[in-house]
């Protein structure tokens, strides 16, 4: 039997898919034409964004603490702090010590996403931002799987130091449909949605505007 949510969140993920672009970092790392430096400017940018967006999950967590879609945010968060250890491995390949990666400063158009959410944790609709969140995974995945790849067999990084975006690059499948049983079990009104889509429209610009910052 299909679920009702499980279908809208999947339309909203196409609707909100971006299609044949592919940011221009990613381009250049699959060609091996990237500095890695610029693999380390991500990796500072991304220890500033984890640790934020950490906060953000848990702040959506707490509003719905009596909710089964709390638990869902928390998971999120959960997986963040997963994440964040993986950065000193990335970091020590591309020559930053944790040090050196955490004194990095701030960009602007790579710190726009994470202050986005920020403001979701505080203003949204959650289960709109839920619905957003989750159909922006996937296009974010794909690139994480892109780059790990590229990174192994253009740049000869070891398995420790890809683990970041290996830990990205998995398919979205199952947080969906954790999402879909969190938000369930009726489908989402209209209101929700249109609400969802403007947010993912958002999250989807904040991201594409971190990846053609760091591409210069």
């Amino acid at each position: 039997m299909n679920n009702p949510i499980l279908d809208q969140i999947q339309r909203l993920r196409a609707d909100l898919a971006p299609g044949d672009t592919t940011p221009a970092l990613v381009a250049t790392l699959t060609e091996g034409t990237a500095p890695l430096t610029t693999v380390g400017e991500l990796t500072a940018q991304q220890h500033r964004i984890i640790t934020s967006d950490r906060r953000s999950l848990l702040l959506l967590a707490t509003r719905c603490a009596d909710r089964p879609l709390g638990a869902w945010f928390a998971t999120l968060a959960e997986g963040e702090s997963a994440a964040l250890r993986t950065l000193p491995a990335l970091a020590a390949a591309c020559g930053l010590d944790e040090r050196a990666m955490a004194a990095r400063p701030p960009l602007p158009g790579c710190q726009a996403y994470p202050a986005y959410l920020a403001w979701l944790a505080l203003n949204s609709r959650p289960a709109a931002a839920a619905a957003a969140m989750v159909a922006n995974f996937a296009a974010w995945g794909g690139y994480c799987a892109t780059v790990a790849h590229a990174l192994r067999h253009r740049y000869g990084l070891s398995d420790g130091a890809c683990a970041f975006f290996d830990f990205f690059a998995q398919p979205a499948t199952e947080l969906e449909q954790r999402a879909a049983d969190a938000l369930g079990p009726d489908p989402l009104d209209e209101r929700t949605l249109a609400t969802a889509r403007e947010y993912g429209l958002l999250l989807q610009a904040y991201e594409h505007l971190f990846w053609d910052t760091l591409s210069g």
